[in-house]
């Protein structure tokens, strides 16, 4: 098996200028970026500045890195999410307020995001689906089976017209199995691509952190879902066993260590990335591994371009060996 980059997720550092978190990259040991649209990588300008793809190359190319899947979470969430005030920060501000026209923008987004990560010459784009039945999760007042059909029914009726645009262009799209969302675990997962009819564009992006705190096994998840893993995560979280704390968050802000959990660095939390990488290698996944930092405890110092290291680099360089053993060099 060739040896598998490992590459971190753009969108938690959007406070920093897509050569700043080059720079920062390249002295961590990074091998590339999972570029965010909502960040590092303006779709728009990817259409229609004639300049701006080669711009963004360069800047990669400038410090060794390179592109291997661009994130449209934040796009991809407004295609089926249930209107909100929250929606309105994930899209244009002309149009906060106005649930048909943020779907539809969000609809025309994504065809476009397929279009500009083709000029990158990415074949895997990561994000969310949005979930119009995420609120009906428990299972009162009474939900029919019919309420939830239909809210499978919404997304597949969405998301194909999408898909036929990412498969015009030979992409895959790499959907992150997330709570909020329509597949957030095992069985919702199995159901979302039972749905689709097992269409080869409809893949995952596998974040175990999201799985482990809700009890999911993360390694059954893989080797079930070996062959539609398109992307990987790493991202850790650290489950607060106390008789206070429950799984659902208690409305406590991340980071407050009341919480029954927290995302934390990878290396110091409860996710098996050992098994996790032995069950990839026996699955045969050659994509990245890219980290994606939710270490809502160790904020970084410092403002960005200020020359010094976020808490994480100094929390992971430490362990570079055991990066080194489980991330970097993969048998």
């Amino acid at each position: 098996m060739k040896k598998r980059p490992v590459t971190l997720a753009s969108g938690q550092f959007g406070d920093m200028s897509l050569e700043e978190l080059c720079q920062m990259c390249r002295r961590i040991g990074y091998e590339g970026i999972e570029l965010a649209a909502h960040a590092h990588f303006d779709v728009g300008k990817a259409l229609e500045e004639p300049g701006y793809v080669p711009w963004v190359k360069e800047t990669l190319e400038k410090y060794g890195l390179k592109c291997y899947a661009i994130s449209a979470h934040l796009t991809g969430q407004c295609v089926g999410d249930v209107w909100d005030p929250r929606l309105d920060h994930f899209a244009p501000s002309e149009i906060s307020g106005q649930p048909e026209k943020i779907r539809a923008w969000a609809i025309a987004e994504m065809k476009r995001t397929v279009k500009a990560a083709s000029m990158m010459g990415v074949k895997v784009i990561t994000g969310f689906t949005g979930s119009p039945i995420w609120a009906w999760w428990y299972s009162y007042p009474q939900t029919t089976r019919e309420m939830i059909d239909d809210g499978y029914q919404l997304i597949y009726d969405l998301w194909t017209p999408i898909f036929d645009v990412f498969d015009e262009y030979g992409i895959q799209f790499a959907r992150e199995v997330h709570p909020t969302e329509i597949a957030y675990d095992y069985y919702s997962t199995e159901a979302l691509l039972k749905k689709f009819n097992y269409r080869p564009t409809l893949g995952i992006n596998f974040d175990p952190s999201h799985l482990v705190w809700q009890g999911v096994n993360e390694l059954t998840f893989v080797r079930d879902f070996a062959d539609r893993i398109y992307h990987v995560h790493a991202k850790d979280v650290k489950i607060n066993r106390n008789e206070k704390a429950g799984i659902l968050g208690s409305h406590i802000e991340f980071g407050d260590t009341r919480r029954g959990w927290n995302f934390v660095s990878v290396g110091q939390g409860d996710v098996d990335f050992d098994g996790i990488i032995r069950e990839l290698n026996q699955a045969g996944y050659e994509g990245p591994i890219s980290v994606e930092w939710e270490d809502s405890i160790g904020r970084r110092c410092g403002k960005a371009g200020d020359g010094r290291l976020p808490i994480f680099a100094i929390q992971i360089l430490p362990r570079a060996n055991l990066l080194k053993k489980y991330l970097l060099n993969l048998v």
